[in-house]
């Protein structure tokens, strides 16, 4: 019979053979449901014997949300840019420039250049062992648990003959895929959509939460190795080596002898790079031996014999027929630029998001101007610029709305505030529909319907709220127009079903202002139950791990509207869960009564939200700052220096995490 330990190690071998087979060969040879299985059997494992704990598991990958800061690393190759060029004329003088200089016969490698953000992984016996951004080129941020949870970047090497250390460099990218699925969830919320996947991408590398980052799904393709004892003194032959081991590396690299070879390869890829699931940006061109690389050496800013062809974004010229206003569920008014079709990039572009009133207010539209039209990150279409030359006398200049186009009320804007909003939450109809679809989507209370059963129900005056789900009758439903028995019995039953979602999904379904999902979680750990946040202060809420000071006061003014409250207090009555699913009664004790503790710092065995939750729990009261009131500081690793100088001067009792667990056990 198996050990424990052989169990451990078949299942990360295994696990580590279809992470390979899906994320670098895209030739999956298991189901996703038996790989869950398989990664949940390990977990499990592991969990129960710590002693078998290895950072380079494959369970590694599913992150934690432990916070940590990232630490500063000192680059032991600087990471320096690259030169830039945007002609093929000097690509030419590139090449001619390496010919001279080396006065010998060189190679040059064409790889594509992948628009993401820069990576140095460094490999120890096998073994990743440290993950840095580009930082300034000398230092970057130690990024290694976010890394660990990009599938194609494997945690342990294939095969043995690799050099016992080395370092390898590439980048990170959000699939177009994914890209467009996470602006959509942003839209949702009306938060800020990303401009392209680069910004996403740099964005998700930064979070703090590895969890988060895990569920961002990105991808990676490396490019560059360094170290002693390389397998090869070509770049190209080291890239080969490299995919053996299992690194993930474009198959589009090539070696080209000629100017004619590279010239061929940039028209292809020119052409071919809409067809690719991740974001390109041009061509790099890399001399190929590494010794011709040395001779050629660096200037202050990049190496000589590098250099990258960046592509032309492409635009097209249309006409601005007119501007249409769109009023989303929670108010925020969106003007959108309605064009003469017009072909790009593979399709056709009817429509251009002016996303808010100083963006269309920076590009001075008239109606009929001819404006140029391009795709943001190859995905959003966007108006870049007014060919004012073509203007017509007499066009109309456009000018934002002052009312709501669809309930006519006059819109307002707060301070500091991007975008407009018509005030009117509870008689404005695009945003009652609005807050009850989301209501209903899988995310949130998996309801079955959509937009066109809520244009339903509401246009019946069978719902005017999300509570009015809960009073439906099947009978009342399949009286509608296109309603069958069945379908109208499956919705009740849907919204029957809904009793049942956590309450984290709860509180994201609810539709406040800026509360994603991902908030969501992290609202409903600090504060577990509807009553617990009802109370809550900004100040309280800020204390919460990426809740910003406007996510805050909009969670405020929601629970502030008499509306909300009789709302919440209706789907109370419906059996919706408010709290998380352990009874708040059962945990909670008297151990920190009318004691005040401050948290401060990193922490190892729980995240800050949970120490939170376990003060309230006991009986403590959270505060955001150091006063003569307070009990306890709670300190964890990096804490400001500031805040432990004034605890120790007002005499506050310091706490480790080990001292504060004692005292509630």
């Amino acid at each position: 019979m198996e050990s424990i330990g052989q169990q451990i190690d078949q299942l990360r071998e295994e696990l580590n053979i279809h992470n390979y087979n899906y994320y670098v060969l895209s030739n999956p040879t298991i189901s996703d449901f038996d790989f869950d299985k398989k990664m949940q059997e390990l977990i499990d494992l592991e969990t129960a014997h710590p002693e078998y704990a290895d950072s380079s598991s494959p369970s590694q990958r599913v992150g934690s949300d432990i916070t940590k800061t990232f630490n500063q690393v000192e680059h032991i190759y600087p990471m320096l840019s690259l030169s830039n060029t945007y002609s093929e004329a000097e690509v030419v003088e590139f090449y001619n420039r390496v010919k001279k200089d080396l006065n010998d016969d060189f190679e040059i490698v064409c790889e594509l250049k992948y628009d993401g953000a820069s990576i140095s992984l460094t490999y120890t016996n096998g073994k990743l062992t440290q993950a840095v951004t580009r930082g300034d080129g000398v230092k970057g941020d130690d990024i290694t648990a976010n890394v660990k949870t990009i599938r194609s970047i494997p945690l342990s090497l294939r095969g043995n003959n690799y050099p016992p250390s080395f370092e390898i460099r590439g980048e990170i990218l959000m699939p177009w895929k994914v890209f467009e699925d996470l602006n959509k969830e942003r839209a949702e919320q009306e938060e800020n959509l990303f401009a392209n996947p680069r910004n996403a991408t740099s964005g998700t590398l930064k979070l703090q939460d590895s969890k988060i980052v895990a569920s961002r799904k990105l991808d990676a393709y490396l490019y560059y190795m360094l170290g002693e004892n390389l397998p090869a003194n070509g770049h190209y032959e080291n890239l080969l080596e490299a995919r053996e081991w299992g690194f993930k590396t474009s198959d589009a690299t090539i070696k080209c002898s000629t100017l004619d070879e590279v010239f061929a390869f940039i028209k292809k890829w020119d052409a071919e790079r809409k067809n690719l699931p991740v974001a390109t940006d041009g061509i790099v061109l890399k001399v190929n031996s590494l010794l011709q690389q040395k001779n050629l050496g660096y200037t202050a800013k990049s190496p000589r014999w590098a250099i990258a062809y960046k592509f032309q974004a492409e635009q097209e010229v249309t006409r601005l027929l007119s501007v249409s206003y769109q009023v989303g569920r929670t108010g925020a008014i969106t003007p959108v630029a309605n064009l003469d079709p017009v072909k790009l990039s593979g399709t056709t572009v009817k429509r251009a998001s002016l996303y808010n009133a100083d963006a269309m207010d920076a590009l001075d539209l008239h109606i009929n101007d001819m404006v140029y039209v391009e795709k943001g990150g190859e995905i959003i279409p966007k108006i870049t610029r007014v060919d004012i030359d073509a203007r017509e006398a007499g066009n109309p200049k456009v000018e934002f709305i002052t009312e709501c186009p669809e309930c006519g009320t006059t819109l307002i804007r707060d301070e500091g505030e991007a975008a407009y909003y018509c005030p009117n939450y509870m008689g404005c109809p695009p945003q009652i529909k609005g807050r009850i679809e989301h209501y209903l989507t899988r995310k949130a209370m998996d309801i079955a319907g959509g937009s066109e059963t809520v244009e339903h129900l509401f246009n019946a005056g069978l719902i005017h709220n999300v509570a009015d789900l809960y009073t439906l009758q099947w009978e009342q439903v399949a009286e509608l127009e296109r309603w069958a028995e069945k379908s109208a019995k499956n919705l009740i039953q849907s919204i029957a079903d809904s009793v049942n979602i956590p309450y984290p999904r709860v509180l994201y379904a609810l539709g406040i202002r800026f509360v994603g999902e991902t908030v969501a979680k992290k609202v409903a750990k600090a504060f577990p139950s509807i009553d617990l946040l009802m109370q809550a202060t900004v100040e309280q809420l800020v204390e919460v791990d990426e809740i910003g000071e406007r996510i805050a006061q909009s969670i405020v003014d929601f629970f502030r509207k008499e509306e909300n409250q009789d709302i919440i207090s209706k789907l109370r009555q419906f059996g919706i869960q408010f709290e998380t699913c352990e009874t708040i009664t059962d945990q909670q004790t008297n151990k920190l009564s009318g004691l005040t503790i401050v948290i401060s710092g990193t922490f190892e065995k729980h995240s800050r939200d949970e120490y939170k939750t376990l003060i309230d729990l006991n009986g403590g009261k959270n505060s955001g700052s150091i006063s003569a009131k307070t009990n306890h500081l709670l300190a964890g690793a990096n804490m400001g220096p500031a805040k432990l100088e004034k605890a120790q001067k007002l005499g506050v009792n310091i706490l480790t995490e080990d001292e504060f667990l004692k005292m509630i056990e």
